[in-house]
C-alpha cells in the first residue's frame, strides 16, 4: 500500500478547503488536499457575501476570481407580495467589502483549484476518504480511489473542509441535531432567455410566498440562472410527482417569476437537500479541526455557507501554523467560541426570519435607515463586529423591534 508523509491533510478541495490549503501552502507547509469528486462538479452555495472577499485577498486568490468576471453583487433584493426590501452592501454599519459575486460553483471552485495546483500545491481528486486513525501525534488516513486501490496518508493534522460530506463528524460520531427548524430545498438552473435587461435581470432576489417558504433567483454573468425554493421539508414533499414537477409546481407560486421562467427547460433534474441545517458536537479536536459545512450549516436563506466555510478555513490554518511552529494555541477560545459566536448571530436570523419577526422589520412601511444599516452589515457576513447593536444584542433586539413594529401599525390602525 502507498504511503506518504505530511504536515496537513485537508479534506475537500471547495473553498474552504482552497483557502486553508492556500494560507498552509503560503507558509510553507507540506499540504495534501484529498478531494472525492472531480472538478469541475456541481454544488450549492452560489451567493456570497462580502466577508468572504476578505479570506481570499488574504491568501492571493482573489486576482485569479476577478479574471473570470462572475455576476457581481452589491446587495440583495426581498419580494413579499407588492412590499420590496432592498439591501445595498454600500450601505452598512460595518467597514468593509461592498460587493461579491453571484457564481456557479462549478467554475468557481475549479478556479480556485486550477490556481492552486498552478502554485505547485498537491491536490488529489476522485480519492474517497475511508477512515482515519489518530494517533498520539499524527493521524493515519486510509483513502481510495476510483479503482478500489487504497493509500495511506500520515498528517500532523487534519482539516475536514468536506461540507456536506461530513467526513469526520460521520467517522467520529461528531453529528447532533440542528437547533434550525427543519426545512429542505429544491432547485435547478435555467438559461434565463427572458432575462430583462438592467439591474432587474441581475440582482439576486428573495421572493418570499409564504412565513416560510421562499423561492430564490441567482444570475450568473453566463446566461444561466439558479433557481430554487425553500421551505418545510413537509410541505415540499407534498407536492406530487419527482422533483422536476415539483418545481414547476412551485413556481407559480411567484407572481414575480412565474412568467419569466414559465416552460423554459432545466438545465438538470432539480434536487432536492432534505432537512437541511447540521450541526456538530464540537468543531476540534486532537489533530483536527473542522471547517465550512463539515462543522455548521444554518439556512442558505441569507447565504452565509460559503462564508462561514472560509471564515473558519481561514482562522483554522492560522492556528495550525502556530501550533506546528510549537506556539500555544487555545483551540476553544481561538476558534471554538470565535466561531460559535459568528453562528450563533447568523442563527438568530435565520430562527427569526422563520418566526416572521424579521420579515416585519423587512418589509415595515416606515423605515429606519439606522436598523436597517446594521442588519445590513448582518446580511454581508460581518457577524463578529460588536459595535454593531444588532450583533451585539442580537437575540433580544430582532425581537424588540419586530415588537414596536407590531405596535406602530396597531397605533396606526386606531388612529
Amino acid at each position: 500500500m502507498k504511503k506518504e508523509k505530511v504536515d496537513i491533510l485537508i479534506i475537500g478541495a471547495g473553498p474552504s478547503g482552497s483557502v486553508a490549503a492556500a494560507y498552509l501552502f503560503n507558509a510553507g507547509f507540506k499540504v495534501k488536499v484529498v478531494e472525492k469528486n472531480k472538478f469541475p462538479r456541481f454544488v450549492i452555495g452560489e451567493s456570497l457575501i462580502p466577508r468572504c472577499m476578505d479570506h481570499f485577498e488574504a491568501v492571493g486568490l482573489l486576482d485569479c476570481l476577478k479574471k473570470k468576471k462572475f455576476e457581481l453583487k452589491t446587495g440583495a433584493r426581498f419580494l413579499q407580495g407588492p412590499k420590496v426590501c432592498e439591501f445595498d452592501f454600500s450601505k452598512k454599519h460595518t467597514k468593509g467589502w461592498d460587493w461579491t459575486w453571484q457564481v456557479p460553483r462549478a467554475e468557481f471552485d475549479k478556479t480556485l483549484t486550477d490556481e492552486l495546483l498552478s502554485r505547485g500545491v498537491d491536490i488529489e481528486f476522485e480519492k474517497e476518504v475511508l477512515a482515519v486513525d489518530f494517533k498520539e501525534d499524527r493521524s493515519v488516513t486510509t483513502i481510495m480511489d476510483e479503482e478500489g486501490n487504497s493509500s495511506e496518508i500520515e498528517a500532523k493534522f487534519i482539516i475536514d473542509s468536506s461540507g456536506f460530506g461530513r467526513v469526520l463528524p460521520r467517522l467520529l460520531d461528531l453529528e447532533k441535531p440542528s437547533e434550525i427548524p427543519k426545512h429542505s430545498s429544491i432547485f435547478t438552473h435555467v438559461k434565463d432567455v427572458r432575462r430583462p435587461e438592467g439591474w432587474e435581470g441581475h440582482r439576486i432576489t428573495f421572493d418570499i410566498v409564504s412565513q416560510e417558504t421562499w423561492l430564490w433567483v441567482i444570475p450568473f454573468s453566463n446566461g444561466y440562472t439558479s433557481i430554487g425554493y425553500v421551505g418545510p421539508t413537509e410541505y415540499l414533499e407534498s407536492f406530487e410527482g419527482p422533483t422536476e414537477e415539483k418545481l414547476r409546481q412551485m413556481m407559480k407560486l411567484s407572481d414575480h417569476y412565474h412568467d419569466r421562467f414559465e416552460g423554459l427547460p432545466y438545465e438538470f433534474e432539480p434536487k432536492m437537500i432534505k432537512n437541511i441545517a447540521k450541526s456538530v458536537k464540537q468543531l476540534y479536536g486532537k489533530g483536527y479541526v473542522l471547517t465550512g459545512n463539515s462543522a455548521e450549516f444554518l439556512d442558505p436563506v441569507f447565504s452565509s455557507g460559503v462564508t462561514f466555510a472560509t471564515e473558519s478555513a481561514h482562522l483554522s490554518a492560522k492556528l495550525i501554523a502556530k501550533e506546528l511552529k510549537g506556539e500555544e494555541v487555545d483551540w476553544e477560545t481561538e476558534y471554538s467560541q470565535y466561531m460559535l459566536e459568528g453562528v450563533d448571530v447568523f442563527s438568530t436570523y435565520v430562527k427569526e426570519w422563520y418566526t416572521g419577526n424579521l420579515q416585519k422589520i423587512f418589509f415595515n412601511d416606515s423605515e429606519n435607515p439606522v436598523i436597517k444599516e446594521q442588519i445590513c452589515s448582518v446580511l454581508a457576513g460581518y457577524v463578529w463586529d460588536k459595535t454593531n447593536p444588532f450583533v451585539k444584542n442580537h437575540h433580544r433586539l430582532v425581537k424588540a423591534v419586530a415588537h414596536f413594529t407590531d405596535l406602530e401599525k396597531e397605533n396606526a390602525s386606531l388612529s
